[in-house]
């Protein structure tokens, strides 16, 4: 694995006004002090809240999270204030985060009781990952990176105003503050950015110094003489990639496309405090591959835990917090486990001994019995069981998305985007804007950005954008494949269809079937590229029944042993099967495209990047497309990504991953292979 399994802290009650580590044999906080160590040394070491005042956003980078006291601090103090920003965003990150159960403990008594609540219930599964938690209607955000430090923050994607660098003592725990971590803050530091710690460590002072940090000596608290705080002062700026340049002032977005992707997009840039306008040539949201009854969202495992691994995880992860939340709100849907079958196994032993090896929790995934798996409404084999799985109605779910904030989310359906172009404007952001026109020339919206977010048309709808105030253009399939389109037929079976039964948990494997309230069941998809055929088919049909059967021992049609395309088509007549087909857009390497328009290089040029993060890009144009079968997973966090290149927010997953997800690793993967040959 990329990074070892996260090991839990173990917390010592003894003083349960103190409690300690006994790894580090050190205390979190001095006795009932907690709060006030926060506010002397971290928020009045880095001049807060006076600093964030009139700010739009303010960006808080904590090294040790420990038991979260800091970040409670924080937050009650920008509750309490007046000019606070209109955001407050917190970087947490921590090597051996408490169980939930010990957190809860931990903060039992805390001043802040209706926070520390609030935390100890939105507190994720103990994984390898960064962990997006919102808080007050989405102004707070906690982006909780569970790892080692000096590692964590070399994959992190933030501009920081301020750092909080807590941990055990240096004498204790000498990881968290080697020299890489110095060097990391420099890198993540905006201008005029501050630090403090309850160090006074010689070791410590010395790597702020030599990360372009002047220090600077201060009255300690809770027992120390002195405390150490510092003013972020480089000789000369650090030069960011090309790819990670955010430019926070675009205050008013364009999205093409109304169905997953935009919706998501238009959710997580309304949540920002951005305004959009959603585009979709249909009248109504979600009127293609979106307007399925239902779909699953659920993690994956796989030995090595690579790219395709870890993204699908942190994926499913935000996902889990998104379907619930919609959910409860009233959106049809399940959240309460998949199963995924795991039929060469007989027995749950050998994927029980692939989680242990992998050390993911229980919280994330199980190995189940056969007989867990029967009970569910599956076959008799193992499964992979994932308890923040389950299924969704993804119409639904766009149409309470694009509701949830009117002021800021506006559709235009019925017209499509036929020409993209770059103008001056004296409302824009930098003195210019996109104007999003349709096929009359008609002006559908001025933006400071646009979200190509269109499924399979995205490449097509980003080549007819024009730049009329420089040269530039995006890039054209030459660099950048488009999705390939596949079709995909479902099914919808009748609960009154004789011999059918209905699952207690969406199970999937070989296809999939989950029970939709009332009792029907829905069953699928086929999977055929380059097929443009919009009628339901029979062969369709078959091919999900016989999957269905498979799923849970349905017999739909008495004395036969497979369901051909004559019972498929009986079954139709008489009611008990109605399909519905869609297409989904995939890539070739099966990850979406989410980022920045990356740029038409010139002709020949020879000094290419061979980075996806610094190859050039379109100002102001983006995409996110691609998801393939698992655009309920994907939405959430792929909305988030865009938000978070668009305003400059710390990116919701490592740096790899950014990399992994961003348009431009086809390009210069070209580049390499060119070189290469």
């Amino acid at each position: 694995m990329k990074h070892a399994a996260i090991v839990p802290a173990e917390v010592d009650f003894t003083d349960p006004l103190a409690p300690s580590a006994p790894r580090f044999g050190d205390v979190y906080h001095p006795p009932g002090r907690a709060f006030e160590q926060a506010g002397h040394v971290f928020l009045g070491g880095n001049g807060l809240p006076g600093r964030w005042g009139g700010r739009a956003v303010f960006t808080i980078l904590e090294t040790g999270f420990g038991l979260g006291n800091n970040f409670l601090a924080t937050w009650a103090a920008w509750r309490a204030d007046p000019a606070r920003p209109e955001r407050l965003r917190f970087v947490g990150i921590e090597k051996h985060p408490p169980r939930a159960a010990d957190l809860r403990r931990a903060l039992a008594t805390s001043t802040e009781p209706e926070l520390a609540r609030a935390l100890c219930d939105a507190w994720p599964p103990l994984t390898p990952d960064f962990h997006l938690l919102a808080f007050d209607a989405g102004r707070i955000e906690l982006l909780l990176v569970l790892g080692d430090a000096s590692a964590r923050l070399r994959d992190l994607v933030a501009s920081v105003d301020a750092f909080y660098l807590d941990g055990f003592a240096p004498a204790k725990n000498p990881q968290i503050w080697e020299a890489g971590l110095f060097k990391s803050l420099s890198r993540l530091a905006t201008p005029g950015a501050t630090a403090a710690t309850w160090s006074s460590a010689r070791t410590v002072r010395d790597g702020l110094q030599l990360a372009g940090f002047a220090w600077r000596r201060a009255d300690g608290t809770g027992g120390k003489r002195d405390i150490t705080l510092a003013d972020f002062a480089p000789r000369a700026p650090a030069r960011r990639p090309a790819a990670r340049v955010g430019a926070a002032g675009r205050r008013r977005i364009a999205i093409i496309g109304g169905g997953l992707a935009g919706a998501a997009c238009a959710r997580a840039l309304a949540a920002a405090g951005l305004r959009c306008v959603v585009i979709d040539r249909h009248v109504e949201p979600a009127s293609e591959a979106s307007g399925n009854a239902a779909g699953l969202f659920h993690g994956i495992v796989h030995p090595d835990d690579g790219v395709h691994a870890r993204a699908h995880r942190a994926a499913a992860l935000l996902a889990q917090r998104a379907y619930a939340e919609a959910i409860a709100a009233g959106v049809p849907g399940q959240c309460e486990g998949l199963v995924r079958l795991a039929p060469e196994h007989l027995d749950a032993a050998p994927l029980a001994a692939q989680i242990a090896r992998s050390g993911l929790p229980a919280e994330y995934v199980q190995a189940w019995s056969p007989e867990q798996v029967a009970a569910a409404g599956g076959p008799a084999c193992a499964a992979w069981f994932y308890p923040g799985g389950g299924w969704v109605s993804p119409a639904a779910v766009v149409r309470h998305w694009l509701a949830a904030d009117a002021a800021s989310i506006r559709w235009v359906g019925g017209r499509a985007a036929e020409r993209i172009e770059r103008v001056p404007s004296t409302a824009g952001a930098d003195g210019t804007c996109w104007r999003v026109l349709d096929g009359d020339g008609g002006v559908l919206a001025e933006a400071d950005a646009v979200v190509f977010a269109n499924a399979g048309d995205a490449p097509a709808s980003w080549s007819l954008a024009t730049d009329m105030l420089a040269d530039t253009r995006p890039a054209s399939g030459e660099w950048i494949p488009a999705p390939i389109r596949t079709r995909g037929q479902v099914a919808v079976v009748a609960a009154s269809a004789p011999g059918l039964r209905a699952p207690r948990l969406p199970i999937a494997g070989a296809g999939y079937a989950l029970t939709l309230p009332g009792g029907d069941v829905m069953c699928g998809a086929t999977s055929t590229s380059d097929d443009p055929d919009p009628a339901v088919r029979s062969a369709d049909h078959a091919h999900n029944l016989r999957q269905l059967a498979a799923l849970t021992g349905s017999t739909l049609v008495a004395g036969k042993r497979e369901i051909d395309d004559a019972a498929a088509l009986e079954l139709a007549d008489a009611g008990f099967v109605r399909g519905r087909v869609g297409w989904r857009a995939t890539t070739p390497d099966r990850l979406p495209l989410v980022g920045a328009v990356p740029l038409q290089p010139p002709f020949g040029d020879a000094a290419l990047p061979d980075q996806p993060r610094h190859w050039p890009r379109v100002p102001g144009l983006f995409v996110c497309s691609g998801f393939g079968s698992r655009g309920l997973t994907w939405a959430p966090l792929a909305g988030r990504l865009i938000a978070a290149w668009i305003t400059d927010a710390p990116c919701p997953l490592p740096a790899d991953l950014v990399d992994a997800l961003d348009p431009a690793r086809f390009a210069t993967r070209k580049v390499r292979a060119s070189r290469r040959g």
